[in-house]
């Protein structure tokens, strides 16, 4: 009789399907148990601040341990650098006042082409450090979501570089050094989703938003800043059983 159905090539079809059917809500839908100690990511990250019009690329690093088996306490680095360009509605207001009276005496002597807008293509260099809690909800056997807080430090080096003599000058009274650099405290949050390849091995998707306020002597507002990875993450260490 057995035989009989699976000598069916519908009937073995169906044998599968139904097999599947009953094993893959267990993986997908069941609850999580292998959760070890330590895990470690590393993959592309893109940044965003779309106030300053400010796109960069990079990477981004994580490592954190696992004191229960919703929580986790960790470090967060990202290197990432781009391209922006600054013009003088960005900048603080005494400044503006500055560039506008500067503009105006040019302008007057007959150095300032007529139409002319200053506008300074500038490179950028950034860094973020943070440190804490993340927490993970891990219903499904395939996919762990987590959410975090975003508190630390994020370090810049922004190099101007003018493409006429008027913004050299004027390049030359802002940033005398020819790089500016600036440390400042950023706040925001978090989150992404682990989607499980392995026991040990999950690719990690997650994104960011925070807001900080680098260069506050030059530029008047502070900024959002988006930040999206993906890549790799490793787990490692024994299980956790609580």
């Amino acid at each position: 009789m057995q035989r009989q159905f699976f000598a069916s090539p519908a009937n073995r079809i169906r044998a599968v399907t139904l097999a599947c059917a009953a094993v893959l809500p267990a993986f997908v839908f069941g609850q999580q148990t292998d959760v070890p100690r330590f895990d470690i990511f590393a993959g592309p990250a893109w940044l965003n601040s779309p106030k300053i019009g400010l796109n960069e690329t990079g990477v981004q690093f994580q490592i954190g341990v696992r004191p229960r088996t919703w929580c986790s306490l960790g470090f967060d680095y990202t290197w990432a650098s781009g391209d922006l360009t600054l013009t003088p509605d960005l900048l603080t207001t005494s400044l503006q006042q500055q560039l506008g009276a500067t503009l105006a005496q040019l302008a007057a002597a007959g150095l300032l082409p007529p139409g002319y807008n200053l506008s300074i293509p500038s490179g950028s260099v950034t860094q973020t450090f943070a440190a804490g809690p993340q927490f993970a909800y891990r219903h499904w056997q395939a996919v762990t979501l987590f959410v975090r807080p975003d508190l630390g430090a994020i370090h810049e080096a922004a190099t101007p570089r003018p493409g006429d003599p008027i913004a050299k000058a004027i390049v030359q009274q802002l940033v005398p050094s020819g790089t500016a650099t600036d440390w400042t405290v950023f706040y925001g949050g978090g989150g992404g989703i682990d989607f499980k390849v392995w026991k040990r091995l999950a690719l990690r998707v997650q994104a960011d938003l925070v807001y900080d306020h680098l260069f506050s002597d030059l530029l008047k507002e502070g900024r959002y800043t988006v930040r999206f990875s993906f890549g790799p993450a490793f787990n490692f260490g024994k299980n956790i059983v609580h």
